[in-house]
């Protein structure tokens, strides 16, 4: 069944969108909050926002084409994930090098506003019926941000308590690990996509 055909195509690709523009909101707050409070854990966490807007932008081109695009699109998803993740690591590395002074306030009123915006979009993925391989590779991200947002509250916590930036250095590699776990279960999950349609070719 293409998108012209599939009723529920409009829900999911308004959903799509609406979940695209919060995070590419969201990564932008990530990035300047990032910046002005010397943050791994909140810059790791905006370049994770913004893969996802890249993801959901192939995800609603995807909509449009047949089964084999989405499962690109999905590949494309859990790659960029995996290339996301590598990136966080060397930064965190290099933060860990040189040092450095996050500011846990900032990081803790960040994680708060950010975890609001990425339950809203998991709950609107959740709404969903019978998803496709794309919008469970979305569901994925949403979750995971979720997750990770509530690492970086705990973070500046223990930043502002501890006058330490390990916390900070710690939740920015959790989150690339959370990252690297997710971008597997999607390429396995558009691999196992891919052998259906093989195997029950229209």
């Amino acid at each position: 069944m293409t998108a012209a055909t599939d009723p529920t195509a409009p829900d999911e690709r308004r959903t799509l969108w609406i979940v695209l523009l919060l995070n590419a909101a969201i990564a932008a707050g990530f990035f300047v909050s990032g910046l002005f409070a010397d943050s791994s854990a909140l810059i790791a966490n905006g370049v994770d926002n913004l893969s996802d807007t890249a993801v959901y932008a192939l995800s609603i081109i995807a909509m449009t084409r047949g089964n084999a695009w989405k499962t690109r699109a999905a590949t494309a998803s859990g790659v960029m994930l995996l290339i996301f993740a590598g990136g966080i690591m060397l930064d965190v590395g290099r933060r860990y090098i040189q040092g450095s002074e996050p500011i846990g306030p900032t990081m803790m009123i960040m994680s708060a506003v950010a975890g609001v915006v990425n339950y809203t979009c998991l709950r609107l993925l959740q709404r969903l019926k019978e998803p496709d391989v794309n919008l469970r590779a979305a569901t994925t991200f949403s979750y995971n941000d979720f997750i990770s947002n509530g690492g970086i509250l705990i973070a500046g916590f223990l930043v502002l308590w501890l006058g330490s930036n390990w916390p900070d250095l710690l939740v920015g590699l959790a989150t690339a690990v959370i990252a690297i776990k997710g971008g597997i279960e999607i390429l396995r999950d558009a691999r196992a996509e891919t052998k259906k349609d093989d195997a029950n070719p229209s």
